[in-house]
């Protein structure tokens, strides 16, 4: 799998690039049985993608992990933390520049199953050891918690998992489970207790940088109770708050911003403080690429704010070149410039299409607008994000074509001028005077 150029490599280490080489086959680790209680370590086949910029293909090889529980006999409504270590990734570092300590910040899932269905989100501290030139990835941990709903086994098996690297570069390497479930690393049997909290919460993400929302959502809460989100650093609230009301299912949606480098943890409870009968969580939760101030430093801000989608015209009138009664011809000219700017920051792309009347004249004479055609020609502003690419040549008519366009992308923008030449095929005996048609330009 080491098929990447030496300089590729290179570059892959210097942004701070995981998970990258072949460790192992297949599935290796059997079922475990329901019943076991004792922790076991299980190999499974996993698909890792490395980030785009690396230019190296998906890598399939195996996890060995382990699943490990605070209370391996918790009652129903007890919160039970689990541990998901990744004992031997799928991957190693692949390039002779060593990577240094602390650039790397897991997350993962660790799937229930048994007399209790659904995942627990699970996040690791950004701490490493340094890992040398095309040495082994190390081991890792995450933590994470779930409240026990009903009795019975409850199983919980590895699942995805992604590593975060800040190295020069904020980038992720997503492991996923190749034909999931994993096989079962431990087993909790749950007895019954006093009346279930059933509350739950997930969150859109385990991790990001300071500052970055986190899509908060919320099941079970009592219909039309006020619900406060905030963030955990162990028993103590931080700076991390959010509210939302629940609808009448009992159901809720916020947005949390995570600003504090402290919040490991995110919880939702009703009412005016934390009371674990009445909420849900804490969900792991790591702040990522922020935060971390040395002393004598000072952390500067600042906000980039999205534009818009425009267009400027350098004229609103064109006049083609006159053509002789009894031969007719290319009546022809050119469209005003038109500028296009993109500052919106986001994936998409734009289109620039027209679309032209039929040209009156005296008498109620009309030249058809399939009589226009176009050649297309777009220019790029160095710098831009996007690259323009002009319409075909051809009939504009009153259906329309495309005179420009930029395609979708992870980053878009930029300013783009666009150009045509036009051609207005004038039959041979169109009756003599001044004969006009309107082209309309759409950006969308």
């Amino acid at each position: 799998m080491r098929r990447s150029t030496e300089p590729r490599r290179r570059w892959a280490a210097a942004l701070g690039i995981t998970a990258l080489v072949v460790t192992g086959g297949g599935l290796l680790g059997g079922p475990a049985q329901a019943a076991a209680t004792a922790s076991v370590a299980v190999d499974f086949p996993t698909h890792c993608i490395p980030p785009p910029i690396a230019g190296i293909p998906p890598i399939d090889g195996t996890t060995t992990a382990r699943i490990t529980v605070d209370n391996a006999t918790p009652q129903v409504g007890d919160t039970v933390a689990v541990t998901y270590t990744v004992v031997v990734p799928a991957a190693s570092n692949p390039v002779d520049l060593a990577l240094p300590a602390d650039i790397m910040t897991p997350t993962g899932k660790v799937t229930l199953g048994g007399a209790q269905s659904g995942g627990v989100t699970v996040a690791g501290p950004k701490k490493n050891p340094p890992v040398p030139g095309k040495g082994a990835f190390p081991s890792f941990s995450m933590t994470g918690t779930f409240t026990v709903t009903a009795p019975g086994a409850i199983t919980l098996s590895p699942g995805d998992y992604n590593i975060h690297t800040s190295y020069i570069m904020e980038l992720d390497t997503p492991c996923t489970v190749t034909g999931p479930p994993a096989p079962v690393s431990e087993t909790v049997v749950a007895t019954g207790g006093g009346q279930a909290n059933e509350r739950t919460v997930q969150l859109s993400a385990a991790s990001g940088a300071a500052g970055d929302e986190v899509t908060v959502t919320g099941t079970e809460f009592t219909p039309g109770a006020g619900i406060t989100v905030a963030g955990r650093d162990g028993d103590a609230q931080t700076g991390d708050t959010a509210t939302a009301t629940a609808d009448g299912s009992g159901a809720f949606t916020a947005r949390l911003a995570v600003s504090d480098p402290a919040t490991t943890g995110v919880v939702a409870y009703e009412g005016g403080a934390w009371d674990a009968a009445k909420g849900a969580g804490p969900l792991a939760y790591t702040v990522t690429g922020g935060g971390e101030i040395p002393d004598g430093s000072q952390q500067l801000t600042t906000t980039v704010r999205a534009g818009t989608l425009s267009m400027t015209q350098a004229g609103d009138s064109v006049q083609l070149s006159g053509v002789d009664f009894g031969r007719g011809g290319a009546s022809t000219g050119a469209l005003r410039t038109v500028t296009v700017e993109d500052f919106r920051g986001g994936p998409a792309g734009w289109s620039l299409t027209g679309k032209v009347t039929d040209f009156k004249g005296p008498g109620g004479a009309r030249i058809s607008a399939d009589a226009l055609d176009w050649t297309p020609s777009c220019a790029t502003k160095p710098g831009s994000p996007s690259t323009c690419a002009a319409g075909s040549a051809g009939s504009v008519g009153s259906a329309g074509a495309t005179l420009a366009s930029t395609p979708d992308g992870a980053a878009t923008g930029g300013e783009f001028a666009v150009d045509a030449g036009l051609s207005l095929d004038v039959p041979a005996f169109t009756g003599a005077g001044s004969y006009a048609g309107v082209l309309t330009l759409t950006l969308t």
